[in-house]
């Protein structure tokens, strides 16, 4: 890709950054430069929300009917499909998650663009029973002007599910992507004026979350803000929302227990609990970083995952016969060696893994190798923070209860699993676990009509379904006097009127 490809979008322009200044943007599997990119300021967000406020207040989209919307969010949708191969090239060489993950998971994305113009077009007004000859009705108006940050673990994917909803109820967006990932949102500003979304509506403005995040998060300009990160951020941001008394969404942190009970054959848990865990090299806030076993079954299991997480095909991201690729950045595998050395020093068995990959094609990314650590306890770091790594910690339990107050001890609730071959069971036990989602038999599933959000330190708000859509506009209530008669509150002869 050129150049070009990688400058600030703004306007429908590619413009450089004010000062001129650019960043690289590392292959983790290589250490090489994949990508040069425009380095975005405050000067760059002021441009660009400046320029949404236009296309916010002046422009065609906010005004569009639905169905005129709908058709080029769908032409955006068929460009993106067309491009599934180039933008996934993209999204391995800025993560280093393999090929045969990426693939599928950009084709996935247009969906999102279609769900949210279905929605739009058949979103309906409502008239609410007022008393009195009065005609009452609500609509939804568009929020205005939103601010979207966005991770780097699933670039396109989560840039899409605040895009494709903000887009199809009319707003204009800045996004602000991560510095380590920034080039698929790029394009997808791109290709979204490429589909006819008017100038100005869609902004994308690579940087740093000191400058950038920051500036983006703080503008006085913006209407609403979204982001997707850690939960620390999430409480600047949130705490930034306040000050100018803005909405904030906020899907953050995860800690996901993987409860299996003794009735699930071994081959089905250690299937479910690798692909849970090791999906990404676990670096999602849905990863299955803690396994619950029940006891009867524990010994057997533990033999055949570790086994099973063994054998992961660790290696080039690019070739299609690997399973696993390197972390996303250097701080994320220090990150994680960190924290594993803490479970080893806390007094946790390390099980399989634990390192840092080395030589062969090892020796210049950042690989580390797929961990299970056993004899862990809740006081433990690795227990109570997010590692976004490799790494799955294993525990049994005796019963039911032991195993709810197990998953729930925890300060996040974004994602869970139950595996049991009992269906009373596993919709009970999904329904005491504080968590947003939880999967029966699976894992890592969502679309876009399935509502996405936290509990406690995970997150305010939710992703997906009409929800999302109903969040990114504002109820206007209109009322309408249907009285024939005259109406004067302050006629000498006036006696028992009603106003309220």
């Amino acid at each position: 890709m050129s150049k070009r490809d990688h400058l600030i979008w703004i306007d429908a322009q590619e413009v450089a950054a004010a000062d001129g200044s650019t960043f690289e943007v590392e292959n983790p599997a290589t250490g090489e430069v994949a990508f040069e990119v425009a380095h975005g300021k405050t000067a760059d967000i002021d441009r660009a929300v400046a320029a949404a406020r236009r296309a916010a207040d002046e422009g065609p989209w906010p005004q569009m009917h639905p169905r005129e919307r709908g058709p080029i969010l769908r032409r955006a949708a068929e460009l993106l499909r067309a491009r599934r191969s180039e933008l996934a090239d993209v999204e391995v060489r800025s993560t280093g998650r393999p090929m045969r993950e990426m693939h599928q998971q950009v084709g996935r994305t247009a969906d999102w663009l279609d769900f949210f113009a279905s929605v739009a077009e058949t979103h309906e007004d409502r008239v609410v029973p007022a008393i009195g000859n009065l005609l009452n009705y609500v609509r939804r108006v568009p929020v205005g002007v939103v601010g979207q940050i966005t991770p780097w673990n699933h670039p396109l994917l989560i840039t899409m599910k605040k895009v494709a909803p903000a887009l199809a109820a009319g707003n204009t967006i800045v996004v602000k992507p991560s510095e380590v990932a920034p080039v698929a949102p790029i394009e997808l500003g791109r290709l979204l004026n490429e589909a006819g979304v008017p100038p100005g509506v869609v902004n994308v403005v690579p940087g740093f979350g000191a400058e950038a995040g920051k500036a983006l998060s703080e503008h006085r300009g913006i209407d609403k803000l979204d982001l997707t990160g850690g939960t620390e951020t999430g409480r600047h941001i949130a705490a930034a929302g306040g000050r100018n008394l803005i909405p904030v969404q906020a899907e953050l942190g995860g800690k996901a227990p993987v409860l299996v009970f003794e009735d699930v054959p071994i081959a089905s848990a250690v299937a479910g609990a690798t692909f849970a865990t090791f999906v990404a090299s676990g670096q999602s806030c849905i990863a299955g970083a803690r396994l619950l076993v029940q006891r009867t079954r524990y010994e057997e299991l533990l033999r055949a995952l570790i086994d099973r997480v063994s054998s992961i095909r660790v290696g080039d991201p690019m070739d299609p016969d690997t399973q696993m690729g390197p972390l996303a950045s250097k701080q994320q595998l220090a990150r994680v060696m960190e924290l594993v050395t803490s479970a080893r020093d806390e007094g946790a068995t390390i099980l399989c893994g634990g390192d840092r990959l080395g030589g062969d094609i090892f020796d210049n990314g950042y690989f580390f190798a797929p961990t299970l650590i056993a004899d862990v306890r809740q006081d433990m770091r690795i227990m109570r923070e997010e590692v976004f790594g490799p790494v799955l910690t294993v525990q049994s339990f005796e019963d039911e209860d032991e195993a709810v107050e197990l998953a729930n001890d925890s300060d996040f609730g974004l994602g869970a699993a139950v595996w049991t071959n009992d269906l009373k069971r596993g919709h009970l036990v999904a329904q005491r676990i504080r968590s947003g989602s939880v999967w029966i038999n699976d894992h890592h599933r969502v679309d876009p009509a399935s509502p996405w959000g936290g509990f406690k330190d995970s997150g305010v708000g939710s992703e997906n379904g009409v929800v999302a859509y109903n969040d990114y506009t504002i109820q206007q209530s209109i009322l309408v006097n249907l009285d024939r008669g005259s109406f004067d509150w302050f006629a000498p002869e006036a006696r028992d009127l009603r106003y309220s």
